[in-house]
């Protein structure tokens, strides 16, 4: 065999094996693709789990809240408050409290803006409530007017599910972004009005004096 012969069997022989060699690595790289794709939609599906758990979890706590404030309010009205109707407002309390600690690690911004504003509203609301209880309201503070706060907190509850769902991708529109509050306008000073000035005084007009008949000094008599 002469050398020719043998180069071209190397060659042949050592692109056998670089071919093969070759495309294994190219399958391991697709294997290492597909893999990390997998790993990547299990995660999310893991994620998406986990929030959905977390909106149910804190969308019912808040609502039990809400709930428990308003029949709260219905006894302070109607009868002397017990022991066991604090218990049921402080279990709601701390039931919600516990499912917003958890919704700030999971929920994204928009979403936890939402739960953020259901939150102060009840706390708000709650401590109105306490007030009364014990007898120390604030300026302007009445039963009617803790009620007529938790009542709109129903509408916050309806803003939050409806981030929720979008975010779940159970609804394709996502809610209306919440609004900064308008700075409240500072209060236009009360102008004095300038004082009146006196009216000039006309001056007297001088007697006219009385004129003489003929122009002669008057006679003695």
């Amino acid at each position: 065999m002469d050398l020719g012969s043998v180069i071209i069997a190397v060659a042949g022989v050592a692109g056998t094996l670089g071919g093969t060699f070759l495309t294994q690595r190219a399958s391991e790289r697709a294997r290492r693709r597909e893999i990390a794709l997998l790993r990547d939609q299990e995660e999310g599906r893991e994620n998406l789990l986990l929030r959905r758990t977390c909106y149910v979890e804190f969308n019912r706590a808040a609502r039990q809240f809400t709930t428990a404030l308003n029949k709260h309010l219905h006894v302070m009205r109607e009868r002397a408050v017990e022991e066991s109707d604090v218990e049921a407002l402080e279990q709601a309390k701390a039931d919600h409290r516990d499912r917003h600690s958890e919704a700030q690690m999971i929920a994204p911004d928009a979403v936890l803006a939402r739960m953020s504003r259901v939150n102060r509203a009840l706390s708000g609301v709650y401590g109105q409530v306490k007030r009364l209880e014990r007898g120390a309201s604030g300026p302007g503070e009445t039963t009617a007017t803790a009620a007529r706060d938790q009542a709109e907190i129903w509408n916050l509850l309806q803003a939050m599910r409806a981030a929720m769902r979008h975010d779940l991708g159970v609804t394709p529109e996502a809610p209306r972004p919440i609004a900064a509050p308008e700075p409240t306008a500072a209060p236009r000073p009360v102008e004095t009005p300038e004082p009146i000035a006196a009216p000039a005084r006309i001056p007297a007009a001088e007697p006219i004096a009385a004129a003489e008949p003929d122009g002669r000094p008057e006679q003695q008599l």
